[in-house]
């Protein structure tokens, strides 16, 4: 089976005893699970896993690095990974800044099983969504990499509705090169008409506009 098509569960916390309980749980009901007593042994292999979907779920309080302190660290390093806490104590300054930081989901121990494979369930969802659509951005960058700069701007003025005539006048080239630059794009696009065109310039536009 391909693994990046096969979410990753990885459970992080320093309790043998909850965490092979946790390993349990979720690999009777089919998740793929791997786990670590420590949030450093964790780092340690952080790369092997920064590119599955999947979710990580976290020990607040462990010993030598904290689950906050780890996710501080996934963050610097500009990793996506949903992260589902578990604590044992009703500290709701710690859950406040942890949701702050991008943590999906704060879990107090002790906990019913269908809480937490709900919360997993969940996480995995929003985590396999965003591999989707991060690779169809990556998929749409590579494609209009393909084009010249003057490719570019008959896109552009394409996308906006303008018949060939016209544009050839705004880019001061003849109505037969912008027809030219028409076809190398439906080649270099894989598209076959101005509505794909359109389509896809909007969804690079919004792309670089949510990722500034």
């Amino acid at each position: 089976m391909d693994n990046s098509l096969n979410p990753l569960i990885i459970v992080v916390d320093d309790d043998a005893s909850l965490r092979q309980a946790l390993v349990f749980l979720l690999e009777s009901v089919g998740w793929r699970v791997v786990a670590y007593d420590s949030a450093k042994n964790f780092l340690a292999e952080l790369d092997e896993h920064s590119q599955q979907p999947g979710c990580l779920i976290l020990d607040v309080r462990m010993p030598l690095m904290s689950g906050m302190e780890l996710q501080r660290i996934i963050n610097e390093r500009n990793i996506h990974i949903p992260i589902i806490f578990l604590t044992g104590h009703a500290d709701i300054t710690i859950a406040v800044q942890a949701m702050k930081f991008g943590a999906c989901d704060f879990i107090e121990k002790p906990f019913k099983d269908q809480i937490l494979l709900d919360a997993v369930s969940q996480a995995v969802n929003r985590d396999l969504l965003w591999h989707k659509e991060n690779a169809a951005k990556l998929t749409l960058s590579e494609r209009l990499k393909k084009l010249s700069s003057r490719e570019m701007e008959v896109a552009k003025l394409v996308a906006e509705g303008l018949p060939y005539r016209t544009i050839g006048m705004r880019l001061d080239i003849s109505e037969r090169t912008v027809q030219v630059h028409c076809q190398n794009l439906r080649a270099k696009l894989g598209i076959n008409s101005a509505a794909e065109l359109t389509q896809m310039l909007l969804l690079a536009t919004k792309n670089s506009a949510h990722d500034s």
